[in-house]
């Protein structure tokens, strides 16, 4: 009887052992187990866009799940985070909003500029993406000094293409006429930036300000004339293409995204998200194609990325007062 009882004990306790170690090592984590949707407040084509779908793919190809990249532009970014905001905190909907809805002039957008932690759960950081500055060819300038020179002798009436009041690329356009003295008219495209090319190709728009990954096409057309690009040294990729900076020294301009969670999502989830947009960030393939294209890939984590928007903030803060008192 005794020697029952004690098999039986030690039959209990091996039950109990493999159940726990089944628990621990044996099941995979269950998320995600469904596509996840990706939703951006970039349009499609844009240099924005182009750089996500790289990461997208990267992200599903670790995951063994689809990434569904949905644009949601519109509203200087606040249709896609509305849409974000609402939905499930799950882990199933992610979102990849531009700096531009963490830099929203206020009073401008409704719910924006955005607020880390308290709007969403940041999950990681993308990539940097640096502006450009190129023109018209019928413009018949080839500088960026030609083209400050020519601003001098017109002020007020040379046009620069932006994609919507109060993002990157107007901060940028109203930082260039800080920091020569020119005036420029801002033109406005809410649709994206396609018809804006098309426009700065035509001649109708002299100027486009931009990411370089979206205007490198053209660049490489012929079709646009590239001045500048505002990175902190020259691409590799593009060696011959001077900076901003080496006619305005210390100017930089580059366009990032952070992915982000809805408030509520688990913390485990919000982890395994970010480990595996590090491990798409750090593969070979996403690294080249971004590169190829001007964007060059930084992982952060949670607390890396909600410092570095703060910082960011601060940083065109007075960029984004002078765009407040001029549209007043």
């Amino acid at each position: 009887m005794k020697i029952g009882l004690r098999w039986l004990k030690l039959t209990l306790l091996w039950l109990v052992t493999i159940s726990a170690a089944g628990s621990a090592f044996g099941q995979s984590p269950s998320y995600p187990n469904n596509p996840v949707r990706l939703i951006s407040d970039s349009s499609p084509g844009s240099a924005v866009d182009v750089g996500l779908r790289i990461i997208a793919d990267g992200m599903s190809k670790h995951w063994n799940q689809q990434i569904v990249v949905v644009n949601q532009a519109g509203a200087a970014g606040a249709i896609s985070a509305r849409v974000a905001a609402q939905a499930a905190p799950d882990g199933y909907t992610l979102y990849a909003p531009a700096l531009s809805v963490f830099l929203a002039v206020p009073g401008k957008a409704p719910n924006l500029p955005l607020m880390i932690p308290r709007d969403f759960a940041a999950v990681g950081y993308t990539v940097d993406q640096p502006l450009a500055i190129g023109v018209s060819p019928k413009l018949g300038v080839k500088t960026l000094q030609d083209l400050i020179d020519l601003a001098k002798k017109q002020p007020g009436k040379l046009s620069y293409a932006v994609t919507g009041i109060g993002r990157l690329t107007h901060l940028m356009g109203e930082l260039l006429q800080l920091r020569t003295g020119i005036k420029l008219q801002m033109v406005p495209y809410s649709g994206g930036s396609a018809q804006a090319f098309t426009d700065v190709i035509a001649g109708r728009i002299p100027i486009v300000m931009e990411g370089y990954s979206g205007l490198v096409g053209s660049f490489d057309a012929g079709t646009i004339q590239p001045l500048a690009v505002a990175s902190p040294k020259r691409l590799p990729s593009a060696p011959n293409l001077p900076t901003v900076g080496e006619t305005l020294p210390d100017f930089v301009a580059s366009g990032w995204q952070a992915v982000l969670a809805p408030n509520g999502t688990p913390e485990a989830i919000i982890n395994e998200a970010s480990k595996c947009l590090r491990i798409a960030l750090d593969s070979a393939a996403v690294k080249d194609a971004l590169a190829s294209r001007g964007s060059f890939a930084r992982p952060m984590s949670p607390s890396e990325v909600t410092a570095f928007i703060r910082a960011q903030q601060e940083q065109w803060k007075p960029a984004i007062e002078r765009i407040a008192a001029l549209t007043k």
